[in-house]
């Protein structure tokens, strides 16, 4: 009797999602995963994000000022290379949910953003490297090819670090709490917004204390701290590994729907036509036909791809998954469809953020930075007023908003993770308002230089509010979503639109020019006095405003997982 109760008790300690633990047993919820797990992961983040925000916040100066750049055209390397970071998270998350799982992933990428920062630091530190500085004996050196290709590959290896990590972390951290422990999902969704309190506490430090070494001791030691800080965080990571529960690698998605669509096609080509839903394959296992994945129950929309799942002869049931895919090989490509309108109507709000990093920066070169009688605050730091909203804000929302709305809504989260992200696009709409109003004032001031920095306050606290909502929102939404087997590349998914937010800066930015007649003279000079900024931030205001409506009118129609219209499961969020 004891022996069957003994059985029973640990039974119940298990994760009930098929997460092992390092040995590869299914995971105790008592040795593993929660909040024993978390604080390492959080670790890595706070590191990872110390280095890239140093960086950013950064790299416009030293390409203006070290590798003689203008301001417009650093700017737009600043945002392609953001962009890039960013894109190349569906690498990592199509490495870590198909071959390596996530924490090899991470470990992997990291030492390649190490490699990478050790180069950029070299490249700063030595003289021949980068051109001699400006003097009035001495005009400006071009920078040559050999000193532009070191810098690239530099910063490639860390845009190729970051695109592995970013899109692992975030959903490792998620892996580490269990769906079917309410209790534990819970702690999940304030895992998210306290993911998010740390990404911040890393762009806190990486552009103020980082920034501040670099002022005093120049690039070599601004660029060397952080690659110090990110090998620490690997071993920090590492040391963790005896309490994090893992997800097995399930093989290619892409290669799923792939399969689905050819499947599809074919059996379209053919005439096969969907009658019943009892028409549909599926196998007669308690798991799916995908390694390590749950069933999935099929659901009515973008019925075209039920197709790949008819069977047309009984006898002739094949496992070539190019002729013959089962249901929940079909939702899962189905679950990917769903969520791609919702990310494509939040791009929009990645192109002005990736303004914190590049014109906000310039308006803040041109104005007075001084705090106190002697203390000038560093250009780079600027965007410290944004992190600083977050880190008061999130907290805020997690121990007040939330119980409040929770009242109102009877939603566990207070909102709707589609209701949130709404929130935050509504806000971005000022913030950008808030810019251009600024920016005015600031060329209208007789000596701009003497017009306080904290004008641009209003702009980096509303910008930094749109981002707790929409950020934290997309989290939650692109996790919950996803499939067992889809989860990094879900995550990665949701990254990429701050990459091609980025782009599409960098491409608003060549327009802008080529229509306004130029550096010269058109709305974006090299000297930002005579520029008209200001148009330019209310043209992204416009944009905001329409794709706030877009998004709408797609939030309103949106199916989530299971067929109904709603961001997450009801059994995960209602009480």
């Amino acid at each position: 009797m004891d022996e069957i109760e003994q059985e029973e008790s640990l039974q119940t300690t298990l994760v009930s999602n098929g997460r092992v633990d390092i040995r590869g047993r299914i995971a105790d919820k008592r040795t593993t995963g929660g909040w024993k797990a978390a604080p390492f992961i959080i670790a890595n983040e706070v590191a990872e994000r110390l280095a890239f925000f140093s960086i950013a916040v950064n790299m416009v100066s030293y390409l203006v000022f070290e590798m003689h750049q203008s301001i417009p055209k650093a700017a737009t390397h600043v945002t392609d290379w953001i962009g890039a970071a960013y894109v190349l998270t569906i690498l990592g998350a199509f490495l870590a949910d198909a071959y390596l799982g996530r924490f090899r992933t991470i470990v992997l990428f990291s030492s390649i953003y190490v490699v990478g920062m050790v180069l950029l630091t070299i490249s700063a530190s030595i003289d021949s490297l980068h051109p001699p500085p400006c003097t009035n004996k001495q005009p400006c050196k071009p920078v040559s090819l050999g000193q532009t290709a070191f810098l690239g590959g530099a910063l490639g290896l860390i845009a190729l670090g970051t695109g592995g990590i970013k899109p692992c972390v975030s959903s490792f951290g998620a892996d580490q709490f269990d769906e079917g422990d309410q209790n534990e999902v819970i702690k999940k969704y304030a895992f998210f917004n306290w993911f998010f309190f740390a990404i911040n506490i890393g762009a806190l430090f990486g552009i103020t204390l980082l920034v501040q070494i670099q002022v005093e001791k120049g690039w070599g030691w601004g660029f060397g701290v952080p690659t110090a800080a990110m090998f620490c965080s690997i071993i920090i990571f590492v040391a963790g590994m005896r309490y994090y529960r893992h997800q097995k690698p399930m093989g290619s998605a892409f290669t799923r729907f792939l399969q689905v669509v050819v499947a599809s096609l074919r059996n379209h080509y053919r005439g096969v036509v969907v009658d019943r839903e009892d028409d549909l394959y599926e196998v007669s296992t308690k798991e799916s036909d995908i390694l390590g994945a749950g069933k999935l129950h099929h659901t009515a929309q973008y019925r075209f791809f039920d197709k790949a799942a008819v069977i047309t002869d009984a006898e002739a049931i094949t496992k070539n998954r190019w002729r013959l895919c089962t249901v929940t090989q079909v939702e899962e490509f189905k679950s990917f469809l769903r969520v791609l309108p919702v990310w494509a109507s939040t791009i929009a709000l990645a192109v002005s953020f990736s303004q914190l990093s590049t014109f906000f920066i310039s308006q803040g070169l041109s104005m007075d930075r001084k705090l106190g009688p002697s203390y000038l605050i560093p250009a780079s730091s600027i965007p410290v007023f944004s992190s600083i909203n977050a880190l008061v804000l999130v907290p805020i929302y997690e121990k007040w908003i939330v119980p409040i709305l929770r009242r109102y809504t009877g939603h566990r989260r207070g909102i709707t993770s589609l209701q949130r992200m709404g929130v935050g696009l509504f806000v971005s709409i000022f913030a950008m308002a808030s810019a251009a109003l600024v920016e005015k004032k600031r060329r209208k001031h007789p000596k701009p230089l003497t017009m306080s920095v904290f004008w641009l306050l209003p702009q980096y606290f509303l910008m930094g509010s749109a981002e707790v909502f929409t950020y934290v929102g997309q989290l939650e939404f692109f996790y919950d979503e996803a499939t067992d087997g889809t989860r990094s590349i879900s995550s990665a998914v949701f990254l990429s639109e701050f990459g091609l937010g980025s782009w599409l800066s960098s491409a608003l930015v060549e327009i802008v020019e080529a229509t306004t007649g130029g550096e010269e003279k058109g709305w974006l000079r090299n000297d930002i006095n005579k520029s008209r900024l200001d148009y330019f931030y209310w043209l992204l205001a416009g944009i905001n405003v329409v794709n706030f409506f877009i998004y709408l009118w797609i939030a309103r129609r949106y199916k989530g997982k299971g067929g109904l219209n709603k961001s997450v499961r009801d059994e995960a969020i209602r009480g």
